[in-house]
């Protein structure tokens, strides 16, 4: 990690900076439900760079004809919504940071999803960031979390273009599950305050014929274009009452379109060939075992908050699992992170880069653009495995703004 930017923070750090960070960034998303952590994540120029890139090559590799062929079979028949378009609205890659040949930091792919991440909330808290590292001694300059051709500008620019695609913003809707009682609704008051757009429940949206609709201050308003947030394992759990299927033929367009979420994903992992990406197996298409089962972790290709990871997997879990069942299972090698990140009491924290891509319609493929971070120091990441540890959370990446 950058080490001069690490030392500067450390040293200024108090838990009234703390409280100050959260006091600020509260005021711009409203109260957060998840653990944000004390410090962003200062990342060399090389890796940054690095993330990046990989992320574009790997991109390039999905929209290959043969692994997009492959990558609709991923669809579930019950799940195939028309009106696919060539290429997402939204794209994450998440990277693993670890310690490569001759103790450089680099990325390992740990997961991989077409499907809307942060980017509201993320862009708020770079933002308030980008505010105290201004004036923290030893810093006193201007930080973001953008590739090099984006600044806070052009990315709110880009996320405007590729979620309302030129269309009113009134006739634009997030659509969720009861999205006030969400733990990403902090993103969903960010993307308002950016783009200007409602979250709705599925359960308030009007179908007349083939078009939606919702009512806002007593009118009705017709929804033109979905700025998707469902999960459909969650849609399978709760089972909302709906006016409108996700399957049915409707006249609106969409960022990102239902169908990315199963094509673009875990299953996809398998095809990528690049260094950064460890092996990868669906289970449905192993012959045999792998004989350092201890190597791998474990991972239900579609599930809703993480849940079901395995990693000290045995024979006996793979057994349990269905033959009809394995095609939605993968086995992958595991990394091990670096303790890169070190604390002011010199406490190593491991991290997990997630890369954030949009698409304009005018856009072939996805752009990287901006990144979000969580911080661990338990066995995994995720709220279980840091139960009552500090600098642990959500954070971002960031780096000194071109002056």
């Amino acid at each position: 990690m950058d080490q001069t930017f690490r030392t500067a923070w450390n040293q200024a750090f108090t838990p009234a900076l703390y409280a100050r960070y959260t006091k600020l960034l509260e005021a711009e998303v409203g109260p957060i439900p998840y653990r944000v952590a004390e410090s962003p994540l200062f990342l060399p120029e090389d890796l940054r760079d690095d993330l990046f890139r990989v992320t574009r090559e790997l991109l390039e590799q999905l929209a290959a004809p043969a692994a997009m062929a492959r990558a609709r079979e991923a669809i579930p028949p019950d799940f195939d919504v028309p009106r696919c378009d060539d290429a997402p609205g939204c794209m994450t890659v998440d990277f693993a940071i670890v310690e490569g040949e001759q103790g450089r930091l680099e990325g390992r792919v740990v997961e991989l999803q077409a499907f809307p991440s942060l980017y509201g909330f993320t862009i708020k808290q770079a933002q308030v960031f980008d505010t105290l590292l201004r004036e923290l001694p030893g810093i006193r300059r201007g930080f973001h979390c953008f590739d090099q051709k984006y600044d806070f500008d052009s990315a709110i620019a880009l996320f405007r273009e590729a979620v309302l695609a030129g269309g009113d913003p009134e006739e634009v809707v997030l659509l969720e599950i009861e999205p006030d009682r969400q733990k990403t609704r902090t993103d969903f008051v960010a993307t308002r305050a950016l783009l200007g757009i409602d979250a709705v429940c599925v359960t308030e949206v009007i179908k007349e014929g083939r078009r939606l609709c919702r009512t806002k201050d007593g009118r009705k308003v017709p929804i033109k274009r979905i700025y998707n947030r469902v999960v459909f394992d969650e849609l399978l759990q709760k089972k909302p009452k709906m006016a409108f299927a996700f399957t049915d033929d409707l006249d609106v367009t969409w960022c990102c379109h239902p169908n990315w979420y199963w094509m673009w994903s875990k299953f996809s992992l398998p095809v990528l060939e690049h260094p950064w990406v460890p092996k990868s197996h669906l289970l449905s298409e192993l012959k045999e075992l792998p004989e350092d089962l201890s190597a791998y972790v474990l991972k239900p290709l579609f599930s809703f908050a993480g849940s079901g990871v395995k990693i000290d997997v045995t024979e006996a879990d793979l057994r349990a699992i269905p033959p009809a069942e394995r095609r939605h299972w993968l086995l992958q090698r595991k990394v091990t992170y670096a303790r890169a990140l070190k604390t002011p009491e010199g406490i190593g924290v491991a991290a997990e880069v997630r890369i954030l891509c949009l698409r304009a319609p005018r856009q072939r493929l996805p752009e990287p653009f901006m990144n979000l971070v969580r911080l661990s120091r338990g066995k995994m990441l995720g709220i279980d495995y840091n139960k009552g540890l500090d600098w642990v959370g959500s954070t971002v990446a960031l780096w000194p703004k071109a002056e």
